[in-house]
Parts: structure tokens; sequence; C-alpha cells
């Protein structure tokens, strides 16, 4: 098993299992006081990016990220433990179904198969159109078992949305001239061994592009829910 898919493993089974002690206990309070830090400290990885390149764009640019961690972070404290699965499972789905598809059988499906070359040129379109349809299976069954259909089906978007937030991580990073967003906090002590928890210190990435994708997906969940 190689490093990067043990990441996205560890983080996707340590969400569920904070979900799943906050379902039966605390009210999910556990797992929003960890996002919330998570959030902060991407927030802190996001503003170290202005260490390595700055424009005006740059700043546009980190101001939407900014406000993904804001309002991903207010939507995430006022929903209930049912709809966290939803986000764990449509989210982290979404992202461990990607790699690995995309691992199996990137390239012997579709002959071009790089659907975003300037943005992540390690994504397949194997990788993404089943990671895609993983994610909202997961989603799908969790709604059919615990849900309502009628008033979550907003929830189903969840593996897309996963998708353009990262998409939109890497475009930033593309953009600051940053390959990994803790490639600049790393050499910070203390936040080295925050790291150690979350990609280690060989270039696998921060804590933003292990919450980007969450991130997003409840921005997006809280407007759709004030409209609806």
């Amino acid at each position: 098993m190689d490093k990067n898919f043990r990441v996205r493993l560890i983080v996707g089974f340590s969400m569920f299992f904070v979900a799943l002690i906050a379902l039966y206990s605390f009210d999910s309070i556990p797992f929003k006081i960890i996002f919330g830090l998570f959030a902060f400290v991407s927030f802190i990885e996001l503003m170290s990016f202005f260490k390595k390149k700055y424009s005006f764009s740059n700043i546009i640019l980190a101001i939407l990220e900014t406000g993904f961690l804001i309002y991903g972070t207010i939507f995430v404290a006022q929903i209930d433990a049912m709809h966290f699965w939803y986000i764990i499972f449509g989210v982290c789905g979404y992202d461990i179904f990607a790699y690995l598809f995309g691992k199996a059988f990137g390239g012997k499906i579709f002959r071009k198969s790089r659907p975003f070359p300037h943005i992540s040129k390690n994504k397949t379109w194997e990788g993404t159109v089943l990671g895609l349809l993983s994610s909202f299976m997961l989603v799908l069954i969790l709604m059919i078992t615990l849900g309502n259909f009628r008033t979550d089906w907003a929830y189903l978007l969840c593996g897309p949305l996963a998708l353009m937030g990262d998409l939109f991580e890497s475009h930033l990073k593309r953009t600051f001239n940053v390959k990994d967003s803790n490639e600049i906090l790393i050499k910070n002590q203390f936040f080295e061994k925050l790291e150690l928890v979350v990609g280690g210190t060989e270039g696998h990435g921060g804590f933003l592009d292990r919450i980007d994708s969450t991130a997003f997906a409840t921005t997006v969940l809280l407007i759709i829910s004030f409209f609806a």
C-alpha cells in the first residue's frame, strides 16, 4: 500500500469513527471541533502561500478558498450526525474510490484518460467516473437506510462537489506555484509534528489538501439549504 492511498484511508476512517462516536454520544460536537481545527490550520497553510508568490488574482482565489473554509465550518456546525454520514460517505467515498479505480483502470478504458491535464494531471477518466458513481451509490444507500430522500437529495451531489473542491485547490496551488499545501508551513517545527498525522513531510500535502473537498462541498450545501 503506497503512502498516498494510506493517508486517504487514514483520513477517511478517522472521520468515519469520529462521526460514529458523535452519533451515539455527543451530538456530533467532537466532529465539529475537529473540523473547525482542521479548517483553522488549513487557513494558516493558505496564508503561507503568499510567501512564495503574490498577485491580485492570487488574493481573489485565496479569499474564495477562505470563504469555503469559513462557510463550510458554519454548515458543519449546524447539521446533525446523520447528515455528517452523507458528507463523509460522499466526499471520502469519492476520494478513496477515485484513487483506487484510477490506479487499477487508469488508461485501460479511455485512450485519452486525463480529464484535467492542466490542473490535476494525475486524475484519470476511469477513476473520476467510477469514483463519482461509487460516491453516489454510497450516499443513496445510506439515505434510503437512514434518511429522507425528499429532503436530503442535495447530499447526492457530495461526489461532484468533492471533485470540484479538489480541482479548485489544485488550481489555487498552481497559481501560487506551490506543489503541496504543506511545503512552506512544514518548515515550522510545531506544524511539522501535526503534519505527520495527515501526510508527513514527504510532499503529500497538508491539512488544506485533506479538507479542500469537504469545505467546498459543505459551502455549496449551505447555499442550497438556504434557498431550499
